[in-house]
C-alpha cells in the first residue's frame, strides 16, 4: 500500500536484520496492548522481514495453535487490520512460534535455544523481558547460563521495562545483576517516552536549527515547565501503583529524562553514548535536595472522588482509596510535583518544574519554556501577556510546537493579544509510529540513543531519594477532587509556593 511506504519512509529507511524477537510473559497485558500491535504495524510496513520470528514464552501449557489464535483475537481488539486482512495475518501466523515453561526452571531456556537454533541463518535474538521486575534477574541468569547472551552466532539483546528497581539500592543491585549476565552493550532499558514523536523532535529543534541557540540559556529563559497529565485513574495497574506513586512512575523515569533532552548540551555525535553522556552531565549538575528545603521544591496529593470530563455525566468518579485493591489508608500519591535546579553555566538559578497526576481534567504532555519578561516595559502587559511569552512542545495529543507571542489587536487602540505560530509534526494521511514501534525497531538496529544507560538510572534514583525518604515518613498527605488541577482549581498546599518566583503561574493545560 502506499500509505504503507510513506508511514515506512517515516519510522527509518533501515531495514533489521532477521531477528528472533522472544517475548516473555506473552500473554500479559503489556504483550497485548502494545507488543503484538507494534510488532503487526512493524510488519505492515515490512520492517520486520521474511524471517524475523515472534516467539512467545508462557508457563500456561499452551499448545501452538492456541497461541495463534491469542494473537489474533488480541490483535482483533487492539489493531484489527493486521486480521480482518487475510493475507497479512497468514504472513503474522507463519511468524509466530510458542515455548512453554516455569521461568525458573532450566528446561525453559534449552527449548528456547532449540527454537532459535531450529532455522539456518535466523539466530539473532532479542529478548523481551514483559514480566513483572521481580523475574528480571531470574530470567538474565538463566539466559546466561543456557549461553543464550552468546554473540558468536548473531547478536543478543535484552530488553527490559520500568521499573528498574524501586529505589537506588535496588537499582544498583540489578544493575550488578543484570551487567554479569550480558554486556552494557546488549541491556536496552526501555523508556517508552523517548520513543514518542515529539520527543524525538526535540533534540532534532535544539541542535537542527541555529535560531533559538541564543536564547537557550538562563539569560532568556525564566523557567521551564514539564507536565504529564493524566484523566485516568489507576485502574488495572492498581497493585503496582499502590508500590510505586507518581513521583517513582513518572518524574523519575520519563519526565526526568525529558529534563536532561532540554537542557543538555550539543553531543559530539549522535553516537548513543555521546548523547548520554551529555544527559548524565545534566543530571549529575541537579542541586541536591536538603531535608530543610523539602518542603518548597516537592509536592505531593491524590484524587479524593469528584468528576472527570469523559466520565458519565453526573457520576463521580472514585476517590484513589476506594479504587480495588488500594488500601483504604494509603498515602501513595497520584499527583507530584517537583522543583529541580540545574546548576551549570547554561541553566544556573532556572527552575525546571516537573508536575505529573491521575484523574486530572485532561490527558495532555507538554513541555513549556516560559522565557523573561521584555527588559524594558514599554506596553502593559497583564497576566495573559506574560504567559504569551512562551514555546509548546506538544508531546500528546496533537504532536507539534507552539510558539506564543504578544501582538497588537486590530483597531485604534493599543489593546494586546496573544498569537501562535503552531507547527503540527504529523503528515496528512500517515499518522505516526507510536512509541513502542520506534524503540523495537531501534533495538532490532542496534540504537541504544533513546535507551536508558545503567549510570543515567542510578543518578535519577540517587537524585529523588531524599524526597521518597521524606515523603516515606509522612503518615498524610493532602487531596485534590478528580477532575480538578492542583495549582489552578485545586487548592494543594505548597503548589504557590513551588512556583514562587516564577514567571506567569502554572501553565492551564486545558489551553493546549
Amino acid at each position: 500500500m502506499a500509505g504503507d511506504d510513506k508511514f515506512a519512509s517515516l519510522i527509518g529507511s533501515q531495514r533489521p536484520q532477521a531477528t528472533n524477537i522472544v517475548i516473555f510473559g506473552a500473554n500479559g497485558d503489556l504483550t497485548k496492548r502494545k507488543l503484538l500491535p507494534a510488532l503487526a504495524h512493524m510488519h505492515r510496513w515490512n520492517l520486520l522481514g521474511h524471517d524475523c520470528r515472534i516467539i512467545g514464552v508462557v508457563r500456561q501449557k499452551w499448545t501452538h495453535a492456541y497461541w495463534v489464535s491469542y494473537v489474533h483475537d488480541e490483535l482483533l481488539k487492539f489493531f484489527p487490520e493486521a486480521v480482518l486482512n487475510p493475507a497479512s495475518w497468514q504472513h503474522i501466523a507463519e511468524k509466530l512460534e510458542l515455548v512453554s515453561g516455569d521461568l525458573g526452571e532450566a528446561e525453559t531456556y534449552q527449548a528456547i535455544a532449540d527454537k532459535l537454533h531450529a532455522h539456518d541463518g535466523r539466530k539473532n535474538a532479542l529478548f523481551y523481558l514483559a514480566i513483572p521486575p521481580a523475574w528480571y534477574e531470574t530470567v538474565a541468569q538463566h539466559l546466561h547460563t543456557a549461553g543464550l547472551n552468546d554473540e558468536s552466532e548473531g547478536f543478543r539483546r535484552v530488553v527490559i521495562e520500568k521499573p528498574f528497581g524501586m529505589d537506588l539500592h535496588s537499582a544498583q543491585g540489578l544493575n550488578r545483576s543484570i551487567q554479569s549476565c550480558f554486556d552494557e552493550s546488549q541491556i536496552y532499558r526501555i523508556d517508552h517516552y523517548l520513543g514518542k514523536e515529539a520527543v524525538q523532535n526535540l533534540m532534532v529543534f535544539r541542535f537542527g536549527n541555529s535560531v533559538l541557540e541564543p536564547l537557550w540559556n538562563r539569560n532568556y529563559i525564566d523557567h521551564v515547565q514539564i507536565s504529564v497529565s493524566e484523566s485516568l485513574g489507576v485502574g488495572y495497574r492498581a497493585g503496582y501503583y499502590e508500590t510505586s506513586g507518581a513521583l517513582r512512575d513518572m518524574i523519575q523515569s520519563h519526565l526526568m529524562q525529558v529534563m536532561a533532552l532540554v537542557a543538555m548540551e550539543p553531543p559530539v555525535s549522535l553516537a548513543a553514548d555521546d548523547v548520554r553522556d551529555e544527559k548524565l552531565k545534566v543530571l549529575r549538575s541537579v542541586r541536591r535536595f536538603q531535608a530543610g528545603a523539602l518542603q518548597h521544591r516537592a509536592v505531593r496529593a491524590q484524587y479524593a472522588a469528584g468528576e472527570v470530563e469523559g466520565e458519565v455525566e453526573g457520576e463521580p468518579v472514585a476517590a484513589y482509596r476506594e479504587e480495588p485493591g488500594i488500601a483504604p489508608e494509603s498515602t501513595t500519591e497520584t499527583f507530584a510535583a517537583v522543583k529541580f535546579y540545574i546548576d551549570n553555566w547554561r541553566w544556573q538559578g532556572v527552575p525546571f518544574l516537573l508536575r505529573t497526576g491521575k484523574r486530572l481534567p485532561h490527558r495532555v504532555s507538554e513541555i513549556c519554556i516560559r522565557f523573561r519578561e521584555p527588559p524594558q516595559k514599554l506596553f502593559k502587559l497583564s497576566e495573559e501577556n506574560v504567559r504569551n511569552n512562551e514555546l509548546i512542545f506538544r508531546l500528546q495529543p496533537d504532536e507539534g510546537m507552539q510558539l506564543t507571542m504578544t501582538a497588537k489587536q486590530p483597531g485604534l487602540s493599543m489593546h494586546l493579544r496573544g498569537v501562535k505560530l503552531d507547527a503540527s509534526y504529523g503528515m496528512a494521511g500517515s499518522g505516526m509510529p507510536e512509541a513502542y514501534e520506534t524503540l523495537l525497531h531501534d533495538v532490532m538496529l542496534g540504537e541504544a540513543g533513546l535507551f536508558s544507560r545503567a549510570d543515567e538510572v542510578e543518578e535519577c534514583w540517587n537524585i529523588v531519594m531524599p524526597i521518597l525518604d521524606a515523603w516515606k515518613e509522612q503518615k498524610d498527605i493532602a487531596t485534590y477532587a478528580a477532575g480538578s488541577m492542583p495549582g489552578c482549581d485545586a487548592d494543594v498546599p505548597g503548589m504557590d509556593e513551588l512556583l514562587a518566583g516564577c514567571q506567569g503561574g502554572w501553565r492551564d493545560l486545558s489551553r493546549h
